[in-house]
């Protein structure tokens, strides 16, 4: 681990521009502190996001938010169920003049894509992202094309309940760092909501406030945060007992492990520590788990959601003394 003023000077830049970023979210988005925060800790962890609520309570506004904040390219896809895989990685299309295939790259090739309404494209088009959410790369007819850093997806969705909307696979909803619901504002928040989105929408005057190469240093940044053995099998115990847990037939995969480490270490940075501490996985544990579980059907007639489970699950296990 990097200590010292050297150590000192990152953790104070990224505090700095973090700020920043999330000055300028909160400046569209009213009264949603906990989920612009969770946004800013994904995109420092390298992640990917997944924004589900009801449809107009400001999921596409928080991504596009967070995308405008930051001085890099920006690909916005709508999807819906006549979207082809080809729509979103690119196409290879023949060049009379050049008598060759060229490759025409799509929306997937910029560094923030917004995918609005994920789940109402069909599965054979939402696994199109599972390469390059996972490998940051894509391939097409055979050629791998590397993606541009930094590379993030943010989703937004409806719940499954919703007319016209396909349930995301297993391994989409496992490649997403974490899951936030917006959830109605309070009414001072909306009230406010009135006076500044009543004219215009505040995106029209959002500049961006970083660049791609401040969130790449941030990201080198929380990397160097310190994670002690103790906390690491703390984060191990937490997604073990999500496999042994007799309400799930799906408990959290390794890639969930590494996942909540990772955000952990970015949750970590952005309240100016260089290391984790157990606190950070129990805030992150819901959000970065929770979507990828899946109850058993006992659990479901009994109305017992994945994040009842966790919740449970959090203040049960037992948390790892400190170091005398």
């Amino acid at each position: 681990m990097e200590t010292g003023p050297v150590a000192s000077a990152g953790l104070d830049g990224l505090t700095e521009v973090a700020g920043r970023i999330r000055g300028a979210i909160e400046s569209v988005v009213e009264g949603k502190g906990a989920a612009v925060r969770l946004a800013l800790t994904v995109l420092l962890a390298e992640g990917h996001l997944l924004i589900e609520d009801v449809p107009g309570v400001g999921k596409t506004m928080l991504a596009k938010a967070l995308a405008r904040s930051v001085d890099c390219s920006v690909r916005r896809v709508q999807f819906t169920p006549d979207l082809l895989p080809s729509d979103i990685t690119g196409v290879s299309a023949y060049n009379q003049e050049l008598r060759e295939f060229e490759f025409k790259p799509g929306p997937v090739f910029a560094n923030i894509v917004v995918g609005d309404e994920i789940n109402r494209a069909s599965p054979k088009t939402q696994s199109a992202l599972l390469e390059c959410m996972e490998e940051h790369q894509v391939t097409v007819d055979g050629v791998t094309y590397a993606l541009e850093s930094p590379f993030m997806v943010i989703a937004t969705q409806n719940p499954v309940e919703m007319e016209g909307t396909y349930p995301l696979p297993e391994a989409q909803r496992d490649r997403f760092t974490a899951r936030v619901s917006m959830g109605y504002p309070d009414p001072a928040a909306e009230l406010e909501m009135l006076d500044v989105h009543g004219q215009r929408s505040p995106l029209d005057k959002l500049a961006p406030v970083a660049t791609a190469a401040d969130v790449r240093r941030l990201v080198e940044v929380v990397r160097m945060q310190h994670v002690a053995p103790a906390v690491r099998q703390y984060a191990i115990d937490l997604v073990t007992a999500t496999r042994e847990h007799p309400d799930l037939r799906l408990g959290a995969s390794p890639r969930a492990t590494l996942h909540l480490v990772r955000a952990a270490r970015a949750y970590a940075a952005l309240d100016g520590r260089d290391y984790v501490l157990p606190d950070d996985l129990q805030d992150l544990a819901v959000p970065v788990l929770a979507h990828r579980l899946l109850p058993t059907a006992e659990a479901q007639v009994e109305r017992r959601r994945p994040e009842q489970v966790v919740a449970d699950l959090v203040a049960r296990l037992s948390v790892p003394a400190p170091r005398k």
